[in-house]
Parts: structure tokens; sequence; C-alpha cells
């Protein structure tokens, strides 16, 4: 008998080009804003200011805003004097770089994507890196990070002055202790509570408003918290947000989670900057009634070219997350290439005389 027949099975599926990866149904794209009109030289900007008035608690309100807004963030030169509604060729390059940042469709235009990022609540320290190359974690100028010996302990303390009243000190100490203890399993650093404010490491505070740091409050949304680099050790949350730890309980619609805040601002705290990386926790944008408590691979990697891996600790499913874009390959059961295909069929060919 011819040896090919006892296994057709097997050459059924080595010879059977490899299936065609389904495709889902594809996801309409965010619809253009158009933001710039231009009527005998005159800028008008209808179809934005729709935008930010379905945008309750948003903080930008005119292209000027938004310039301002880039300049803070880092997208525009410090020197930048132009905070006008013109649609000049600054600000479109701080739009494209914006864009690369975020992980979004880089256009350079004010799309809808792109405006419901700018408006969303988020983290008040700048973006640094503002390359569009730029596609994980990144770091203070000059690589700052505390400087003590290995393993480490830093305290952190909370100011007895500057607080809130929406949570009880016990909730706000539970949510920090545990945002703690996230970093702390990756890195050789434990951080210790201390009722000794003026002399922590780590000093946290609720503050309002125009503050006394050069990077005053917004009120509700807008700008959450901010953080300083080692080892200055200040991390600062705006006491006006709804802070919750519980959403069932606080059913605010602008309500935010501390713990997710928190676990951000510490990261800031020991010398992380911004990533594009939108799963990550150090991402910058926060939502409101939204959680983000798993360390990722880029927030870990990140950490740990500063402080080394903690001893006991190993990457697992939990922490892995698919970096894969909808145009790169997906490898299938069966996958194989043809002369793969043609050396298995040969050697069960010679298997089976």
């Amino acid at each position: 008998m011819f040896p090919f027949l006892i296994h057709p099975i097997l050459l059924f599926f080595l010879i059977l080009p490899p299936p065609t990866p389904a495709r889902p149904p594809p996801t309409p794209g965010p619809s253009p804003v158009t933001v710039l009109t231009v009527r005998n030289h005159n800028h008008t900007w209808n179809e934005f200011d729709k935008f930010h008035d379905s945008r309750r608690g948003s903080h930008v309100s005119s292209i000027a805003d938004l310039k301002k807004y880039f300049h803070r963030f880092g997208y525009l030169p410090t020197r930048y004097p132009n905070f006008t509604d013109a649609f000049d060729t600054q600000f479109k390059r701080a739009i494209t770089q914006y864009q690369a940042q975020r992980g979004v469709p880089v256009s350079g235009n004010l799309d809808t994507i792109t405006l419901s990022h700018i408006t969303a609540p988020r983290c008040g320290v700048s973006d640094t890196d503002t390359s569009p190359f730029m596609r994980h974690y990144a770091y203070f100028t000059g690589r700052p990070r505390w400087t003590r010996n290995i393993p480490m302990n830093l305290t952190y303390a909370f100011s007895p002055q500057y607080s809130i009243t929406v949570l009880n000190s016990s909730a706000i100490k539970t949510a920090f202790e545990r945002a703690f203890s996230r970093w702390s399993s990756v890195i050789p650093v434990n951080f210790t509570l201390t009722d000794d404010y003026v002399f922590a490491d780590i000093k946290i505070g609720f503050y309002s408003g125009d503050h006394g740091d050069g990077e005053p409050f917004d009120g509700v949304l807008g700008v959450l918290a901010h953080s300083f680099s080692p080892e200055i050790g200040r991390l600062h949350l705006d006491a006006a947000e709804t802070w919750a730890v519980d959403f069932e309980s606080e059913k605010s619609k602008v309500a935010v989670d501390l713990e997710s805040v928190a676990l951000h601002e510490i990261g800031h705290v020991m010398g992380l900057k911004h990533t594009s990386v939108r799963e990550a926790v150090m991402y910058p944008s926060l939502k409101p009634r939204e959680r983000k408590l798993d360390l990722k691979v880029d927030d870990i990697k990140g950490i740990q070219d500063l402080y080394g891996s903690n001893p006991n600790f190993k990457l697992g499913s939990s922490n892995m997350e698919s970096y894969i874009s909808s145009n790169q390959a997906v490898v299938l059961r069966f996958g194989l290439p043809m002369w793969i295909k043609l050396v298995v069929i040969v050697l069960v060919w010679f298997s089976c005389m």
C-alpha cells in the first residue's frame, strides 16, 4: 500500500495552506472634527466649542487653552509666545507629538479621539519625551533615583494639615499602603508609614488651587495630582476631586479612584515619567470611575531599570500583555512555512516504509 495513505489526516493538515486569520468587523474610526474654518482670515471654532460643551469638567475651552495645555505638558517651547486662536505650525507640530506620545493615530489634526484625550482627567506631571519615536517608559531629565543602599527603605507620611474629609484617614492610608506594596513587590524597596511628616522621605498631601509649588490645581477633574522627581519626594493630590476607594458606595459620576492615582504618582516619586502604553499604570490619564491597579510589563521594566528586581518577583501571566497590532501577522496552528511541511512529509513517508 502507498505509504502516504496511512496518514491522510496528517497530510491534509500539512499540505493545507494556513487559514486566513478571521478579521473582526472593522471598528468605525473617530469622526474627524473640523476645528478650523477660515472665513476672511477669521478663525471660528464652532465644532470645537460643540465638542467642549459635551465634556463637562473639561478645563480646555478654546484653541488658546489648548496651546496653554500643550505648553504646560511639554509640547510647546518654554518661551512660546503665541497663546492665541491661530492654528500655527508649532501648534500643529505639538498636536502631532501629543498624538504619538498618547499612542493615538498621528494626523496633526484635532480629531475627536485626540480631543477626548486632551479633555480627560490626567496627572499634572509634564510629558518629558515628546519624540514621535517614544513608545515606552521614560525618566526625568538626568535619570534621577533614590540613592540608598539596596535593599532600600523609604518612609512616607501624610500631611496633618492638608487632608480631605470625603474619606476617613484609615481608608486613605489603606489605599496608599496597597499602592506602595505593588511597587515594592517588583523592586527591592520597602515603604514604611511614619508619623514624622517633617523627616519622611515621601510627603503626601491634598491641596487646593495654587499651593505654592508652581503647579496649581484646577478644581474638579482636569489635573488630578502631581509628584516630583527623586529625591524631592512630594506627592500632591487635588483636594477638590471626589476621591473614592469603593465605587459601590461612591456613586458620583466624577469619582476618582484614589489607589489608582496613588499608584501612578508613586511611580513619579520613584523616578518614572509618562509612557505611551495605554494599559500601563504610568499612562498620563485616568477616566472618572476607572481603576488601573496592575503594573504592566512597561511599568515593571522601567522601574527595575532604576532599582533592580525584587528577588522574589517573577514575571507572570498576570502582568504580561500583548502588543500585537492589527497589522502584524498572527501565528496559527499549522501555519508553517512550506519547506518545513515538505520535510515533515518526507519524514512521515520514510517512517511508513
